[in-house]
């Protein structure tokens, strides 16, 4: 772009203004786009369900598996805010003590399969050779495994409860962040900060730990959101059908299964813990996109 000449009323110049690479209006729209209000409401909504489910004892509510009189109440300002199921239980209070199953599935699980995960794929990027091709393997082999046979076998071996649904989302979501970490290693191993730490004497664990890892987190903790928001679907899906925890556990995907019978009648029963599920996964979509983003525009500068 050109300088700009400022001129008095005569034509005089009497300025030259620098140029500006962006006009007022984009950096203005560029603030604007950085507030993500959406993913602000969805860490909130997060931060309170994870509050909630942490003490959820100590919260004036009834005990989730308390049995009343009142069945199938609807929602009212009375006793019972969001009314109760077909066995007079409190809805609300079984909603918050079921984020508890559906929280520690899904940080559970996450956590589990991030930390070996990365751990796995960062050596074969590293590495490459004979490793990269037996952790190749075995990714592709856990990716071409059927999902839900493989939940079923493990319920079937194990029992079904929570730390059989933990274990099995986690080595489900292994293979993900396994391929991740695997091709941004690949892509950082070759980068000048590397280079420059092997010439100054750094061994290979150590340029791992102390200059990959932290540029390979970025995206991973990206795919960590995302990953989360499937596991609790796919807690909801396998409580659904009889395959998570067991009752009287109360779990959301539980009273989704024990609410369809009686969807006409009282369609409450159904759609309150649904809201939950809807709520929770689209804030960790969400964060997650909004994560993906930050990260975008910052490896652009």
């Amino acid at each position: 772009m050109t300088d700009v000449i400022r001129q008095d009323s005569t034509g005089t110049a009497t300025e030259h203004l620098p140029p500006t690479d962006v006009p007022p209006a984009p950096r203005k729209a560029a603030r604007r786009r950085g507030r993500d209000y959406g993913a602000v409401l969805g860490a909130v909504w997060i931060a309170a369900v994870v509050v909630a489910a942490l003490v959820a004892d100590w919260l004036p509510m009834p005990d989730p598996n308390e049995i009343t009189d009142d069945f199938s109440a609807p929602p009212s300002w009375g006793s019972h805010l969001l009314g109760t199921d077909s066995l007079g239980r409190d809805i609300l209070s079984r909603c918050i003590h079921g984020a508890r199953v559906s929280m520690a599935v899904a940080i559970g699980g996450t956590a589990i399969a991030m930390v070996i995960g990365v751990a796995v794929g960062m050596v074969a990027g590293y590495f490459r050779g004979v490793t990269d091709r037996i952790v190749s393997l075995l990714v592709n082999f856990l990716l071409s495994f059927p999902a839900l046979i493989f939940l079923i076998a493990l319920v079937a071996a194990l029992g079904p409860g929570l730390p059989t649904l933990v274990l099995g989302l986690a080595l489900l979501g292994i293979p993900n962040f396994a391929r991740v970490a695997r091709a941004n290693t690949m892509a950082f191993a070759e980068r000048e900060f590397v280079t420059a730490a092997k010439a100054l004497g750094a061994g290979p664990w150590r340029v791992l730990l102390r200059e990959l890892l932290a540029n390979v987190m970025l995206p991973v903790m990206s795919l960590a959101l995302v990953v989360m928001a499937t596991l609790v679907v796919a807690e909801g899906s396998l409580s659904f059908l009889g395959l998570g925890v067991p009752p009287p556990t109360p779990s959301w995907g539980g009273m989704l299964a024990a609410g369809r019978e009686s969807l006409r009648e009282y369609p409450h029963l159904v759609l309150i813990p649904s809201l939950f599920f809807f709520l929770t996964v689209y804030s960790f979509n969400k964060l997650g996109d909004w994560m993906r983003g930050r990260i975008g525009r910052e490896s652009s500068i």
